[in-house]
């Protein structure tokens, strides 16, 4: 099995609810073609380089994942016929990639941890 990341961006008219369903709906396309989902950062909001179908923003998200190269095909066949995708890129990640992959996703797990420690510190130092 290779390991593959996809980033792919939707349109920003969308709700945070629908939003939320289209990066579910890509990630089933993905688990019921025998793909395993190893990571989903939804990045939130962003200023495009450049305007696309006369957008200026629009909701990043990536997915790391690991499958057969059959898979990629059909990834792209779904992002091809969702209207709410602006634009989208899948390669497929060499060892180091992977090992770049899995030292950010850590590095992220932790800032994510210390933030509810620093939060709590700074309430006791204001009272």
């Amino acid at each position: 099995m290779n390991r593959y990341e996809t980033v792919f961006i939707l349109t920003p008219v969308l709700s945070d609810e629908q939003m939320k369903e289209a990066v579910g709906k890509f990630t089933g396309v993905l688990e019921a073609n025998g793909g395993k989902i190893v990571n989903v950062e939804e990045w939130g909001l962003k200023k495009l380089a450049y305007p696309i179908q006369k957008k200026s923003t629009g909701f990043y998200c990536l997915v790391e994942f690991e499958g057969e190269s059959t898979i990629v095909k059909k990834l792209d066949t779904a992002f091809r016929r969702d209207e709410r995708v602006i634009r989208f890129l899948t390669f497929r990640l060499d060892k180091y990639a992977a090992e770049y992959a899995e030292k950010r996703r850590n590095l992220r797990a932790s800032k994510a941890s210390e933030k509810p420690a620093e939060a709590a510190a700074e309430a006791t130092a204001q009272n």
